[in-house]
């Protein structure tokens, strides 16, 4: 299986850990894995580290848990944890953008190493979703064991793929209708 990516940043690292019907998946279990999934995710990040410090990996999986703890909250209706906030803003606060007049007009800039600059990206993501009112309308996958999350463009939206969960729900469905004679 393949990470899914195409929902806003925050909520596609935190699809990055996944349920699938061979079992559980990580996608940043190793260097290699974040690798694919900061190029999958270029056009929305600046300054990816390169390479990664041995301690990225580690980093970007703490942070993603503090987003997913924030995100879960926010989808169920109630208040991101606080030690997830802290988290996030600590995050933020370490590699803070700034603008700066370049050749090109107006960049934004910061002056922090890779690592942080990375970090401080992906925590500011999690903070502008969850910081809108746009955020209640964050929700997590109908489909049994799924945990991946969306935000839905459409409010009848119930899956977070209907390639992949929504066939699995219709096709289970099916089965059962097909099981009990109803068919």
């Amino acid at each position: 299986m393949e990470v899914l990516t195409g929902e806003p940043l925050a909520l596609d690292l935190v699809n990055t850990r996944a349920h699938t019907p061979a079992g559980d998946a990580d996608f940043l279990d190793t260097a290699d894995g974040l690798g694919v999934w900061l190029a999958r995710q270029s056009e929305r990040l600046t300054g990816l580290p390169s390479p990664l410090p041995a301690a990225g990996l580690a980093a970007v999986r703490r942070l993603r848990a503090h987003v997913e703890a924030a995100v879960t909250a926010v989808a169920a209706g109630r208040t991101p944890p606080a030690a997830a906030v802290a988290a996030l803003n600590e995050a933020a606060r370490a590699a803070p953008a700034h603008l700066v007049l370049g050749d090109s007009g107006v960049e934004s800039r910061r002056d922090a190493a890779p690592l942080d600059r990375l970090l401080a990206e992906l925590a500011e993501a999690a903070i502008t979703l969850l910081g809108t009112p746009g955020a209640s309308r964050i929700k997590s996958c109908e489909a049994p064991g799924c945990r991946m999350f969306f935000l839905p463009a459409h409010p009848r939206r119930r899956w977070c793929s209907p390639e992949l969960c929504g066939n699995r729900v219709r096709v289970a469905r099916h089965y059962e209708r097909a099981k009990s004679g109803q068919l």
